[in-house]
């Protein structure tokens, strides 16, 4: 019975802390990086899929994308331990030791990069390598410097349709362009949005987001209009290109003129109520399009 009782809190504390690596790694977002990068393999097939390889992209993205996101949360434990959203992280809470935290980033970082580049191929790693470089080692301190971070950071956010692309064609094409900046624009109104809701958690951690320097709002404003606006435009390439049909234009069309319309209410009444539909608008537009997208290959 003694012994019963010892064991069971060991279980349960293995069991917790296995979880709390897996929150290191953000499975939300590592699996949007999933869709995104899937959405640009299967976009520029121009024949029948390859399903190893497919099988392969998906577990070397995985570990790539989770690895980096672990290192990412191990590099900002002490600002997401001044923000009330992010305090009860692994890291800050002391669930997980800050060695730990860098040990098992790395390493499944290391064995992502080197898997998509073993099964893959090298294009695919190369690209997948440098979010991996531009994510932890340009955006993530500069986030505390300069509000051009925001922009900085949607480039590594923008680059897995790539990667998805560069595994199917073994080259990177206007098509892969065309998908990186659809990417890139819907994170500005986007991360701006979360910016606007959670300014004063941001700027208690000296997170240096537009909001927190653009007090009036003017320019927070602007450039979530400049994001949106370009969104419309360049979301209709596809089409114009020969990677989509009708279809898919005319939703992204419609897609795009709601966005924009939510993100310009927004730049009016500038509340934490209109950035939450800008929140939500985002959060509904990029799935829908690229589900669009998917369904109308041309």
């Amino acid at each position: 019975m003694t012994q019963e009782l010892i064991v069971a809190p060991l279980v349960r504390d293995r069991r917790r802390f296995l979880a709390d690596l897996v929150v290191l790694t953000k499975p939300r977002v590592v699996l949007m990086v999933l869709v995104t990068t899937l959405v640009g393999y299967y976009v520029a097939l121009s024949g029948p899929a390859d399903w190893a390889r497919v099988l392969h992209l998906v577990v070397g993205t995985l570990l790539a994308a989770g690895g980096t996101l672990a290192l990412n949360q191990y590099r900002e434990r002490e600002i997401d331990g001044l923000m009330e959203r992010t305090r009860l992280r692994p890291l800050p809470d002391g669930r997980v030791m800050p060695l730990e935290a860098l040990l098992f980033g790395a390493i499944i970082t290391v064995v992502g990069l080197v898997y998509l580049a073993a099964t893959v191929n090298v294009l695919s790693a190369l690209v997948t390598a440098a979010i991996v470089v531009l994510y932890l080692f340009v955006y993530t301190p500069l986030k505390v410097r300069t509000p051009l971070a925001t922009l900085i950071g949607a480039i590594p956010g923008a680059l897995p349709p790539v990667t998805g692309w560069v595994a199917a064609r073994d080259d990177v094409g206007v098509g892969a362009a065309v998908l990186f900046g659809i990417l890139f624009l819907w994170q500005l109104p986007h991360t701006l949005a979360i910016a606007r809701l959670y300014r004063d958690d941001y700027a208690r951690a000296g997170v240096l987001v537009l909001p927190v320097v653009d007090e009036q709002g003017g320019s927070t404003e602007r450039q979530m209009m400049t994001g949106v606006v370009g969104l419309l435009v360049v979301s209709l390439l596809p089409t114009l290109i020969g990677l989509a049909g009708g279809v898919y234009f005319a939703g992204a069309l419609l897609l795009g003129v709601a966005f924009t319309a939510a993100s310009a209410v927004q730049a009016r009444a500038r509340t934490s109520a209109a950035a939450r539909w800008v929140l939500f608008a985002s959060l509904l537009y990029l799935p829908v399009l690229l589900a669009l997208l998917a369904f109308d290959k041309a």
